[in-house]
């Protein structure tokens, strides 16, 4: 049973796993040197991700040791994610490789049952994929939430703090339904998350590095994965639409400027409000998580509206509006864009 207390122990435990890897960041090569792309302007110790991760799993082992034993696939496909970004944070990792190793961790889950094997019900047609499609649509939909969570941690505060309204709501959707892994893999992320903002709360002291992004989109992906047992997958697209929106943009404007989807630029959706709007960080991120909070609970009332109508059918107006939402987003934040270009060369 998840307690107060235990969640408080978490927290603390956290902050201080971050604080000793803070002491010896440097001496780990554990560091963010600026670039045209940063927001800072000091080398910042990076690699926090080693602290509050390593806590979660040593706290899923010490106070949830029936997760150990009923899904070491899972607990396993964590710990390989968490090591591909923990050798990220020391040792460049190309975009490719990154996801050859996903969808290796991915491949184990699925010894535990782990796989998409429905899209849902759709107006009476109920859409389920043979094992042979179910597992790669799963390996590549991980894949690609992963790395857009770890897109989306490009200023002090901002993925940390979008995962946890996130995480929120499958917290909620997990004591609402009786899921025992759900509800304590997400309040558990939630207090090592809570350890970390306080030393990555603008100015940051040190960033949380692909240890931390690519192992809280993995996360989050899992429990969207485990969630769709109880909602349709519409609803999972709200709760996590930040950084779904954000990523497909940027992906759809570097292709169409010719360019690899993968490649860095300063195009995302923070970046643009920072620089356009003059909107300082906290400010920017404040914003961002208002949004997702926004984006959440209109996928909590899709939810309800699907279980008043029996839980069978989804309003076909939320996947128009998913859409929609995603227009709307690129043509505004392409036209900043634009101005902000056109401004820049006069």
């Amino acid at each position: 049973m998840i307690t107060t207390i235990i969640l408080l122990a978490i927290v603390f435990l956290s902050y201080i796993m971050i604080k000793i890897l803070l002491k010896y960041a440097h001496k780990l090569e554990l560091y963010d040197v600026p670039n045209e792309r940063s927001h800072h302007c000091n080398i910042t110790p990076s690699g926090a991700g080693i602290g509050f991760v390593g806590t979660l799993l040593l706290s899923l082992i010490l106070f949830y040791s029936d997760f150990c034993l009923e899904y070491p696939f899972l607990l396993l496909s964590l710990v390989i994610v968490f090591g591909l970004g923990v050798y990220d944070d020391m040792h460049d990792v190309s975009a490719k490789k990154k996801f050859v190793v996903i969808f290796f961790a991915v491949f184990l889950m699925s010894f535990d049952g782990f796989v998409v094997e429905s899209l849902g019900v759709w107006y009476g047609y109920n859409i389920t994929l043979p094992y042979i499609v179910a597992l790669p649509f799963t390996m590549f939909a991980i894949a690609g939430f992963t790395n857009a969570l770890n897109l989306i941690d490009g200023i002090d505060g901002l993925a940390g703090s979008v995962s946890i309204v996130i995480l929120l709501f499958f917290a909620f959707i997990g004591f609402e339904y009786g899921d025992t892994l759900i509800s304590t893999l997400a309040s558990f992320t939630i207090a090592v998350i809570v350890g970390f903002l306080f030393l990555n709360w603008n100015p940051a002291k040190i960033f949380m590095g692909d240890s931390g992004s690519l192992s809280l989109g993995y996360i989050i992906s899992i429990l969207s994965l485990l969630s769709l047992e109880y909602i349709h997958p519409i609803s999972v697209a709200y709760l996590a639409a930040l950084p779904l929106l954000d990523t497909l943009i940027v992906m759809v404007r570097r292709i169409r400027r010719d360019k690899s989807p993968f490649s860095p630029d300063k195009t995302h959706i923070h970046h643009i409000m920072v620089k356009f709007f003059d909107m300082n960080v906290k400010k920017t991120v404040a914003f961002l998580v208002i949004l997702q909070i926004v984006f959440s609970a209109i996928g909590y009332m899709i939810l309800d509206t699907i279980n008043k109508n029996g839980g069978t059918n989804v309003p076909l107006f939320s996947l128009f509006g998913f859409a929609l939402m995603f227009v709307l987003f690129y043509m505004i934040f392409t036209g900043i864009q634009k101005r902000q270009i056109a401004l820049d060369k006069k």
